[in-house]
């Protein structure tokens, strides 16, 4: 079934039980969230989140393969019962970076459809970056005038740079902000896993990735601008990804994952390297073994934590800002309120 047209409302909870649904199916998870308009944000009623690995060997073969496709409908059939167990009256489900690349992308996602009734959008690069922004924007501290956003994906890894407006704001407004300045970096989780197989010594196998990633950014770090904020205290650094939210469980050490005690937690990146290092000794099987990782994460994490570590010492950043929220979110913001919300 195609998703139901909408127009973004404004207002408190609705009490007729009408929702809106987000689903992203990117290279590694497919994610839903169905949620109702609650006081300039919104109230979670369902939520479904499955590693489907749809970019997994698309790489090397240029195609998605059929075992993921088969994961991927499976997930997405489940997500389909869910929506339609709500009034939904708005939905955005959209593919991204696997589907954007795979020479049988739409054709994988008609056989989605098919089998699930769900109608997918392939997003290009630049709306993938707005909608994380979007999602990340009332993580932004009072004191700073611009955002570096990074959002670490199974295929991609998108940076944007945010010149925020509404600095005094108020409790009766979100911030808002523009993105000046991006990137979207061919080169994810999935990808680097299984580009750089896990070897040991694991210090020289992680330098390896994050020499990838440093090559990659093709002088976006060289911006001075973008230095000279972070320099003055001017800047903050927002990282959205399965990297940030697991290194930053391993390093509270949670006994399991508390979205609540991760989502906006300020990082140093000596706590992150120290998390690194403890993931790195526990091996494939400690980690799979780490309720807060799991099986299908587990030969992962590192790979990004080479990402997000490779990025902090790019731009110089001694802290992060962690984010357990992205695209879906994302798209119930503007869904709900509109892209800018101000």
């Amino acid at each position: 079934m195609s998703p139901p047209a909408f127009t973004p409302v404004q207002g408190p909870l609705r009490r007729d039980g009408s929702c809106f649904a987000a689903i992203d199916l990117g290279s590694n998870n497919c994610r839903l969230l169905i949620a109702t308009p609650s006081d300039r944000h919104f109230r979670i009623l369902d939520s479904f989140s499955r590693i489907v690995r749809l970019g997994e060997g698309l790489a090397a073969s240029g195609q998605i393969s059929e075992a993921a496709i088969t994961r991927a409908c499976a997930a997405l059939s489940i997500c389909a019962r869910k929506v339609a167990a709500h009034r939904v009256i708005g939905a955005r489900y959209i593919a991204t970076q696997a589907c954007r690349i795979a020479r049988n992308g739409a054709a994988a996602l008609e056989r989605i459809e098919a089998v699930s009734g769900l109608s997918f959008e392939i997003i290009d690069a630049a709306e993938e970056a707005r909608l994380s922004v979007d999602a990340c924007l009332d993580l932004a501290r009072s004191d700073v005038d611009h955002l570096l956003v990074l959002d670490i994906g199974g295929g991609s890894t998108e940076l944007a740079w945010v010149e925020l407006r509404n600095q005094n704001k108020s409790a009766q407004r979100r911030r808002s902000g523009t993105i000046v300045k991006w990137m979207s970096l061919p080169i994810g989780v999935v990808t680097l896993a299984e580009r750089y197989p896990e070897t040991t010594p694991h210090h020289v196998w992680f330098q390896q990735m994050q020499e990838e990633i440093l090559a990659a950014l093709n002088d976006f770090d060289a911006d001075r601008a973008i230095h000279t904020a972070f320099a003055q205290g001017r800047a903050q650094l927002i990282g959205t990804s399965g990297a940030a939210t697991s290194l930053t469980a391993i390093a509270l050490g949670l006994r399991r994952y508390e979205r609540r005690r991760v989502d906006g937690r300020i990082m140093q990146i000596s706590d992150l390297r120290q998390a690194i290092a403890d993931l790195a000794a526990l091996g494939p099987f400690g980690r799979m073994a780490n309720p807060c990782i799991g099986q299908g994460r587990a030969d992962l994490v590192l790979p990004g934590a080479a990402i997000l570590s490779a990025l902090m010492e790019a731009f110089a950043a001694v802290e992060i800002c962690v984010a357990d929220r992205g695209l879906r979110e994302g798209l119930l913001l503007s869904m709900m309120y509109g892209s800018d919300p101000n």
